[in-house]
């Protein structure tokens, strides 16, 4: 698989094409904006692919989507035994049940013991973004260290640029170095510090990818 800066790159590079073509645009050519728009997207696209495809998986592990209610209990248990935030079975159904497509697990092929899972939606923000935002992320400790993290999300991304998505957000401990580091790498940026944000008391910085 490409390094992480490759990745980041991509992304910036897709987010400048995005903004000079909005600069040397007239109001009158919104049609072409949006045949830009899109033909930016499925470039992304397609370098997403190849970065997906261009990964030497562990043969012991295999990625996958979200299939049915069947597979709640092992997301949730997998999940609140690695966060400190804890979730009801309300919450995973609002984000797995409207964007169960924005689900991606990641198992082991022998056991089909669930491994990893990331959890996203993609909904209007303020009436006129798309914006997508990752609601959870985790990784079985045992499997860390092996990029299921960095996959599951640039998944996840793939799908909602498909979806035509603007910007993705997401919040995570200031005192968590890994996952400020994974996104980071990924291109996301700090967008600001929200005090006290978490239930333990420790604030989380809100992180932001444009894609637009």
């Amino acid at each position: 698989m490409a390094s992480e800066s490759t990745i980041m790159n991509g992304l910036d590079h897709q987010i400048e094409s995005s903004s000079t073509n909005e600069e040397n645009h007239s109001c009158d050519d919104q049609e072409n904006q949006s045949t830009s728009k899109l033909d930016n997207d499925k470039e992304l696209i397609l370098k997403l692919d190849h970065l997906l495809l261009d990964e030497k998986n562990d043969p012991d592990i295999y990625f996958h989507s979200y299939q049915s209610e069947k597979e709640m209990s092992s997301i949730m248990s997998l999940i609140s035994g690695t966060l400190s935030e804890p979730y009801s079975i309300y919450t995973y159904r609002y984000f797995i049940h409207n964007w169960p497509d924005l689900c991606f697990l990641c198992s082991n092929r022998e056991t089909n013991e669930l491994i990893g899972s990331i959890v996203s939606k993609l909904d209007i923000h303020k009436k006129v973004l798309r914006r997508g935002y990752i609601a959870m992320l985790a990784i079985n400790k045992e499997y860390r260290r092996k990029k299921i993290a960095s996959k599951l999300v640039l998944m996840s991304i793939r799908e909602m640029i498909r979806r035509g998505c603007d910007e993705i957000v997401l919040e995570a401990e200031v005192t968590n170095d890994a996952a400020l580091n994974l996104y980071e790498n990924l291109g996301f940026l700090r967008e600001k510090r929200l005090y006290r944000y978490y239930l333990n008391g420790v604030d989380a910085y809100r992180l932001k990818l444009w894609l637009k």
